[in-house]
């Protein structure tokens, strides 16, 4: 019973780490270009790069 607690609880960390990080980076990325290159935001952080397949 311990063990399916403390696994619930790794991923409750896990999952809230997650959207702690998303939240962050939809918050940055939404200021001023400016503001960004002034706190040493990369440009390639805002954006997510998906592998496109030829097969579609």
């Amino acid at each position: 019973m311990m063990s399916l607690y403390s696994n619930f609880k790794d991923f409750a960390a896990e999952w809230r780490s997650a959207r702690d990080r998303a939240r962050t980076m939809r918050i940055v990325s939404s200021l001023p270009p400016e503001i960004q290159k002034d706190i040493g935001w990369q440009p390639s952080c805002t954006t997510r790069q998906i592998p496109v397949s030829d097969t579609f």
